[in-house]
């Protein structure tokens, strides 16, 4: 009777304790899960591309950015991104007129990290060809999930600033410098807890795009100008404390003290048998 009332205790402080945590973790959870996006209309999106990684358009994600150009240019972005987020690259080229290009064209994008690294997609169409009667193309690239922390020898995605490069491989003579636009659209779906790592970068990877000289205030150092790295004005949303793996570390510690209690139950045996007496 002992045994069976001390189960039914934490059976009872289990349904209690699980609604309440997974509760808690309700309005995080669908705040974190849906993509962000910047309202319809935005007159801030920018509307033209960067030709270099120093040069790269800085983008917002949720922004719809656009571009025009010639084929055979190469267009490049940036872009912020936190630990947890897989971010999603999407982009529409519109292609010259079919009565002027000569032959199919191939269109990539690439994404790279702060250290200029090139990620590789989980997913998506990162190279497609456009027939010679195509009016657009679409890409997309769906990078690994962003880690807080990695191995110095990994190529793992890690907090800082994303690179964008859309650019034609492999076109004829008479199709280069044809003009050409583009849309460009960045999203990211919160992975949560499930993606957490024990350890955080001390700074996200966001590298110096400029270097800007200033002169020395010091009268004696006349002429002497001091060259400071000027970085990029996107930077990633720092995640806070929280995390569903909160959740399932108390989940999982209920479950641990019923397996105890019951394992317990299981090792003490019922007692003393009825037909041995007191004293015996």
């Amino acid at each position: 009777m002992r045994i069976r009332r001390v189960l039914s205790t934490a059976a009872l402080l289990a349904g209690v304790a699980a609604p309440a945590l997974l509760g808690a973790a309700a309005s995080p959870a669908l705040a974190d899960s849906s993509p962000s996006a910047s309202p319809s209309g935005d007159d801030t999106a920018p509307t033209e591309a960067g030709t270099s990684f120093r040069t790269a358009t800085e983008i917002e994600q949720g922004a719809q950015a656009t571009a025009g150009g010639s084929t055979g240019d190469y267009l490049y972005w940036q872009f912020p991104a936190d630990a947890g987020q897989r971010p999603t690259v999407k982009a529409t080229v519109k292609l010259p007129e079919a009565s002027k290009r000569g032959s199919s064209e191939t269109w990539q994008i690439d994404v790279y990290d702060g250290l200029r690294r090139r990620q590789a997609c989980q997913y998506g169409a990162q190279t497609r060809t456009a027939g010679s009667d195509a009016s657009s193309v679409e890409l997309s690239c769906t990078l690994r999930t962003v880690r807080a922390w990695s191995e110095t020898w990994a190529n793992d995605p890690l907090p800082g600033t994303y690179y964008i490069r859309l650019t034609a491989t492999g076109l004829g003579a008479a199709d280069l410098g044809l003009p050409m636009s583009t849309e460009l659209r960045v999203d990211s779906k919160d992975i949560g807890g499930s993606a957490a790592v024990d350890g955080s970068l001390a700074k996200p990877l966001v590298p110096g795009i400029a270097v800007t000289s200033e002169k020395s205030d010091d009268s004696s150092d006349e002429g002497s100008d001091t060259k400071t790295a000027t970085l990029s004005s996107l930077r990633p949303d720092t995640s806070g404390w929280w995390s569903d793996r909160w959740v399932w570390t108390g989940i999982g510690g209920i479950l641990a003290a019923l397996a105890g209690i019951w394992g317990y139950s299981l090792t003490r045996g019922r007692g003393r048998p009825s037909r041995i007496p007191p004293g015996a």
